[in-house]
């Protein structure tokens, strides 16, 4: 066997195979002898038709079992002799395939080609600049925490005597049928609750829910816009038939120390939780600092450092955002059958461009990682594992029932080994700190530098609590 290494770009390779003669006609007088001893043709017994006759009638057949032979062999030798390491499923292309003879007349020749890891830069990731901006609290932004904090312990007071008025929490169980289109699905919600003027409520139902009393039904139909905020409703029109089960009214615990230790959270007294909060949210904006900073640097040290970057791994990333994209949408209530082509093109090619930075970074983060000798122990990998069991409230063995099919402790040694190397980015860049500026990255740039510290890595994923579906549409 004859082979030639090309080098078509950076990512690919090219491999020209030529298989001699003699192993050809080997391989196909084999194949002939084994038809030949199985044949049934009319004329002749059992494993005595004349060869000629058994490779005439059984052409086709022959060839793609001697075809099948060769290649299995001879195009794995050859990519075991190259010492190459394919990313994807080699691609395989036969020379003069039209009026291929596998006789043993002449050689077989072919080539194949496959993506492979490309060269990468030794990153510069030393000294890269940053600027630390730390987002200052807003004003009341403290109170507004608390009062969110009232609100949730807030009871409701059934109110006697009176008509619902704006303000008011009614309880109602609500039926709604879809008059224009007609075919969808009835909505149902039982014991829904829904506050009068909130603005959170379309306001069709607080104007039609005003002035009703306890075991009133009422029926009205809602018209919502096109741009209305559940897609599974916008641009539709419903027709609704509420039955009022109570009208009350949330009262809200005092404000004072009683309520703050009620809490049952150490907090000694009112101004004691203030200050808590206070610290809290500080902490929380000097890490929402602290990510910006390393997202900038890992942005510079992607943009720094231009390497092609094989297509087999930019079409599986891009695979994963696309799918990420279409769950996302069916969440949003997005019915995907309505989705036009063109636009799910127009996405795709996006998600690209995203892949292929998602894919660079990644890549460049393992390097800095191997230039940092980062090692990550089983003694760091049982504490994260600790540390998510805590943060999703599940205990360590869920958490590893659910790595064993995302790859086991190998993913978490992964994200740790790439947190490593972004922590050494970081150590080892000028940060300085500079006035807060209200302004938002472009999307792209934040989700790719964010992305690419995850790519190699996954964890289960957090389920968000369970919201009423009423209310989400209404």
């Amino acid at each position: 066997m004859k082979t030639e290494i090309i080098e078509t770009s950076g990512t690919e390779r090219e491999i020209k195979i030529e298989i001699e003669a003699d192993v050809v006609r080997e391989a196909y007088q084999k194949v002939c002898q084994k038809y030949a001893k199985n044949a049934q043709i009319p004329g002749f017994r059992k494993g005595f038709a004349p060869v000629d006759v058994v490779r005439m009638r059984y052409k086709d057949d022959i060839q793609n079992e001697v075809l099948q032979q060769l290649l299995s062999k001879w195009v794995t030798q050859a990519i075991q002799e190259s010492e190459l390491h394919p990313l994807s499923e080699p691609q395989l292309h036969l020379e003069n395939a039209e009026n291929i003879k596998l006789n043993g007349s002449e050689p077989l020749s072919l080539h194949v080609h496959f993506d492979v890891m490309p060269e990468i830069p030794t990153p510069e990731y030393k000294g890269l600049e940053a600027i630390r901006r730390i987002k200052p609290l807003a004003e009341g932004e403290t109170d507004r925490l608390i009062d969110e904090r009232r609100q949730q312990a807030a009871s409701l007071i059934p109110v006697e005597n009176r008509a619902s008025e704006t303000g008011d929490t009614l309880l109602v169980d609500l039926e709604g049928t879809f008059v224009e289109p007609a075919e969808d699905q009835p909505i149902s919600a039982n014991d829904l609750e829904i506050t009068l003027g909130d603005e959170m409520i379309e306001a069709s139902f607080t104007d039609n829910l005003l002035g009703v009393k306890e075991e009133d039904e009422k029926e009205f139909t809602v018209a919502y816009p096109e741009d209305f905020t559940a897609p599974a409703l916008a641009g539709k029109t419903v027709n609704y038939k509420a039955k009022i089960k109570s009208v009350g009214k949330l009262e809200l615990p005092e404000l004072d120390d009683e309520w703050a230790i009620s809490l049952d959270e150490g907090y000694e007294s009112l101004e004691d939780l203030k200050g808590k909060l206070t610290l809290d949210l500080e902490s929380v904006s000097k890490a929402d600092a602290d990510a910006r900073v390393r997202n900038d640097l890992i942005a510079k040290l992607i943009e720094n450092h231009q390497f092609d970057v094989p297509n087999a791994l930019i079409e599986n990333q891009s695979r994963n955002l696309l799918n990420n994209f279409a769950q996302d949408m069916q969440q949003r209530g997005v019915d995907l059958n309505t989705v036009g082509d063109d636009f799910i093109q127009m996405i795709y090619g996006q998600m690209r461009d995203q892949a292929e930075r998602d894919i660079r970074g990644a890549m460049l983060l393992e390097k800095v990682a191997e230039l940092e000798n980062v090692e990550v122990s089983p003694e760091e990998v049982a504490t994260e594992i600790e540390q998510m069991a805590g943060y999703y409230r599940v205990s360590v063995e869920e958490i590893r029932k659910s790595l064993e099919k995302q790859g086991g402790d190998t993913n978490i040694a992964n994200s740790l080994r790439t947190r490593k190397a972004v922590e050494a980015i970081v150590a080892n860049a000028n940060v300085s700190d500079g006035e807060w500026i209200d302004e938002t990255a472009p999307k792209i740039e934040a989700e790719a530098t964010e992305t690419a510290e995850a790519v190699a890595e996954e964890k289960p994923e957090k389920k968000p609590k369970k919201k009423a579906a009423e209310k989400g549409k209404k």
